[in-house]
């Protein structure tokens, strides 16, 4: 049987990848809630890559669990770019990785602190710095879900220096912060 997840997000090229650099990666997920990281366990040999991931889909446990300040929270909220900058340094950190990946946004049905269905901030966190994008999504919940996944799993394989683009296909309109 085919995994719809596998067809639809680049994972086994991203595994490949990290294979080859022997480089390893770390999620905080919100608004994927560890979709992320399951989709990157699914690939064989995900095993020597993937150190773990962070659920942290409550306020609370972006600081508690990912280390995003009490200030940033309270200044910008839990949908903002500082948060998914500091989720994705916080993953890196908490589980001893290479590379840090932060999501954070609005799956829908409704707006959230005033940011529209389908706002989505991607962080990456790496040996040379982070780089956040903010995402405008389109469509149902599952389907804004599993676009930040692929657009999280496409940035990761540019960022490593591979083949993808960004797949304007998903409703992805990336523009970096």
């Amino acid at each position: 049987m085919t995994d719809p997840l596998a067809a639809a997000v680049p994972a086994t090229e991203l595994v490949a990848l990290l294979r080859a650099g022997g480089t390893t990666v770390a999620t905080a997920e919100s608004l994927t809630a560890g979709l992320l990281a399951a989709t990157i366990a699914g690939v064989p040999g995900a095993s020597t890559v993937l150190r773990g991931g962070l659920i942290v889909y409550a306020t609370d446990l972006k600081h508690s669990l990912a280390r995003v300040s009490e200030h940033t929270l309270a200044l910008d909220g839990p949908v903002a770019a500082s948060t998914a900058e500091q989720l994705a340094v916080g993953a890196r950190t908490v589980c001893g990785a290479d590379l840090g990946v932060g999501l954070t946004g609005v799956a829908g049905p409704d707006p959230q602190d005033g940011h529209p269905v389908g706002t989505v901030y991607l962080g990456l966190a790496g040996r040379d710095g982070t780089e956040v994008m903010r995402l405008k999504l389109a469509g149902d919940r599952w389907t804004i879900r599993l676009a930040a996944v692929r657009a999280a799993v496409t940035e990761m394989i540019r960022s490593l220096g591979g083949s993808r683009a960004p797949d304007a296909a998903v409703g992805n309109q990336p523009g970096a912060l």
